[in-house]
């Protein structure tokens, strides 16, 4: 969510068992303008009648909204894939909540609510729903993960977690892995279900502390839960990576990917440390712990990259604002040599003029890293990059950019999704191509800048992959952005 809130009770706890269904099959609806032709995976607005979340006079709920997408293709079919995404988009922080859209054919999705607010029916106890996340195991379990945040009736944010046993129809075990209320705030979670322990995953994500209010008093440690059992239970939320040694120091964006070969997790993130009043970035770094024990111990950090990333704005006019996958990594590891990548937003390569995608990457387990490489064009801003690695070992990496944008126009903001692909993971043998649409960023719901996600998804899908992005739709205030996702093949 990226709001510095703040927490006092602790539950960790699981709660009454909820299943949701609210199936409302889609036949397969391509998207007119792209090659190769997308899938619209949201449709209809579960959502459309709640009144609750409001904060102020002030709130704008954007309807028919749905932003921040994420995906999961099942190990044992490539054709059952979960997205997730949030539903109704509010201009202060979260949505009514949070839905998902299932597949078994890879092409016509059905969609269900997750039980992660109280706009959905059987719903979690929170007024709004935010960071939708989804996993599947080598089971075919499904994992999902989010954060539930009270507005009015409370300060709480809670992590949330639940589990599908028949491929996101529906929804049990609910659960809350941690709550917190003021001082502290929960933020940005992520959930990795593990590829070759049955029945493990793994909930990640930072824990702000502002407590007393004041000159070095921000801490924002990495906290961790985790599942033995297919999400029946969790256990007691605890820190893993420690930033109390820097006074004004916070992590955001933990990922988790595991290494099928060895077992061993490893766990990426943004480490920021800010000036006393917390204007002001003092330093910033993309790190790195590792588990060789399935999660029980973690390892020190390790420097992967620095992050160079600069605010994010209409280049013809930086009044507007945008809002994308700044400070957040999106890792990936070869499933058949263990070499490990990340991809980030860096300006790197524009001496600090905007964003591009970059890449590095490690051969020895994560002990060193490679230099920053340019994945998008060069002079062109690119943003929220997501990377998988394909069966065959091509790196994909997908992004937004703004290469149709000409100068003076300062009415619309052009913007593109780009597949590009590095066969065997050599940069010499570089592809990119359009798969979406050029559509109008300036559309998107407007929540801290122009917002189609803090992230998009991307996963490996068989021989190729599959994409699960964010488009605006011009002229519908009521529909301002939709879902979508394909089937890639790569070299």
């Amino acid at each position: 969510m990226r709001v510095v809130l703040p927490l006092t009770a602790v539950t960790t706890a699981a709660l009454l068992l909820v299943t949701v269904t609210g199936t409302t099959p889609a036949a397969a609806e391509q998207h007119p303008d792209a090659t190769p032709l997308l899938v619209k995976v949201s449709h209809g607005d579960p959502y459309a009648k709640c009144t609750i979340g409001a904060r102020s006079p002030d709130s704008i709920v954007y309807p028919g909204t749905e932003v921040e997408p994420y995906l999961s293709v099942d190990p044992r079919d490539s054709r059952r894939v979960v997205t997730v995404f949030q539903q109704d988009r509010w201009s202060d922080g979260g949505a009514r909540g949070l839905a998902a859209g299932w597949t078994t054919d890879g092409r016509t999705f059905h969609q269900s609510t997750l039980p992660f607010s109280l706009c959905a029916p059987g719903g979690a106890d929170y007024e709004r729903a935010t960071d939708p996340w989804v996993s599947t195991g080598p089971d075919g379990t499904v994992y999902a993960g989010g954060e539930g945040v009270d507005f009015t009736k409370s300060t709480r944010t809670a992590i949330l977690a639940v589990t599908s046993r028949d491929g996101g129809r529906t929804w049990r075990n609910l659960t809350t892995t941690h709550v917190d209320e003021q001082p502290f705030f929960n933020d940005k979670p992520s959930l990795t279900a593990d590829p070759i322990r049955k029945g493990t995953a793994y909930q990640v994500w930072d824990r702000l502390d502002n407590d007393p209010p004041g000159p070095s008093s921000l801490d924002g440690p990495g906290y961790l839960s985790l599942t033995r059992d297919g999400g029946r239970t969790w256990s007691k939320a605890r820190p893993f990576v420690d930033t109390s040694a820097v006074p004004n120091t916070q992590t955001i964006g933990h990922v988790v990917v595991v290494d099928r070969r060895t077992g061993t997790l490893y766990d990426f993130f943004d480490r920021i440390t800010q000036s006393d009043d917390l204007s002001t970035v003092v330093e910033a770094h993309f790190e790195m712990v590792t588990s060789t024990d399935a999660g029980e111990t973690w390892s020190a950090p390790v420097a992967v990259a620095r992050d160079t990333s600069v605010p994010e704005v209409d280049p013809n006019d930086p009044t507007k604002l945008l809002r994308d996958g700044t400070t957040l990594p999106s890792p990936a590891v070869d499933p058949k040599s263990g070499t490990l990548y990340m991809a980030y937003e860096g300006s790197d390569f524009s001496g600090g003029k905007f964003d591009a995608v970059q890449l590095v990457r490690s051969t020895d387990g994560g002990r060193t890293w490679g230099t920053p490489e340019l994945i998008s064009p060069k002079g062109v801003p690119a943003f929220s990059p997501s990377i998988a690695v394909a069966e065959r070992g091509t790196i994909a990496l997908t992004y937004y950019d703004l290469r149709f944008l000409k100068p003076g126009n300062t009415t619309t903001l052009p913007t593109a999704y780009q597949l590009a692909t590095l066969q065997q993971g050599n940069p010499k043998l570089r592809t990119e191509r359009r798969i979406s649409r050029i559509f109008d960023w300036l559309q998107a719901p407007f929540s801290g800048g122009y917002f189609l996600g803090d992230y998009q998804g991307l996963a490996a899908d068989g021989k190729g992959v599959r994409p699960v992005l964010t488009e605006t739709n011009s002229g519908a205030p009521q529909n301002r952005t939709d879902v979508y996702t394909t089937s890639l093949r790569t070299p």
